[in-house]
């Protein structure tokens, strides 16, 4: 009898020579799903005693120990994030010390694929298809939000100020692949000029 194996959406996708950016997948991401109340102390003191550290609580904002990072996706919703290999783990820890409390917490780890941008151009490649303003102060490091980027459904998180992880849902993954490899072309490259000297 034939074993299961794991594919990533973008196994076989190989991004093109020429590009302004590096892109590339993260194909062993685990994701876990979790609902529960904020207002509730005891659901986030459970959460905190399965993850060793607090849900963040303010909107668009991550925290993170270790190899775990936790993204806000709004006042009852967060993304767990982890290698896949260590999900299981922390998916039987949260389902433990959630026991009697109000919440849910279901591994979706092959729900989304993962595409890391990485490069000094990296904003304004995103901003091709989005209408956020990442060139604002409101995207630092830690930022997660929902957006819309290419027509499609999307979720964006600033890892570091120069690294962005883009997850869409695995149907459209081949889609935000190639939309990103032609838009992050150097021939394509868009040259920003920032604020101007008002002519004298």
């Amino acid at each position: 009898m034939s074993e299961l194996s794991y594919e990533s959406p973008l196994a076989h996708a190989a991004a093109p020579q020429g590009l302004a950016i590096t892109i590339r997948e993260i194909p062993d991401r685990g994701m876990i799903d979790l609902r529960g109340l904020a207002s509730d102390p005891a659901f986030l003191s459970a959460a905190h005693d399965a993850l060793g550290f607090a849900l963040p609580t303010e909107p668009r904002t991550s925290a993170a120990w270790g190899d775990v990072r936790v993204l806000w996706l709004s006042v009852d919703q967060w993304l767990i994030l982890s290698t896949r290999s260590k999900a299981h783990d922390i998916l039987a820890n949260l389902r433990q010390t959630l026991k009697g409390i109000h919440s849910l917490a279901v591994d979706v780890s092959d729900m989304r694929a993962v595409i890391r941008l990485e490069g000094d151009a990296c904003r304004e490649v995103l901003m091709k298809g989005t209408s956020l303003d990442l060139l604002s102060g409101d995207y630092q490091p830690g930022t997660c939000r929902r957006m819309r980027f290419a027509e499609i459904a999307a979720l964006l998180h600033v890892v570091e100020d120069t690294v962005f992880d883009v997850y869409v849902f695995r149907s459209y993954a081949h889609y935000a692949w190639d939309f990103l490899c032609a838009t992050a072309k150097e021939s394509s490259r868009v040259k920003l000029f920032g604020a101007q000297d008002v002519p004298a």
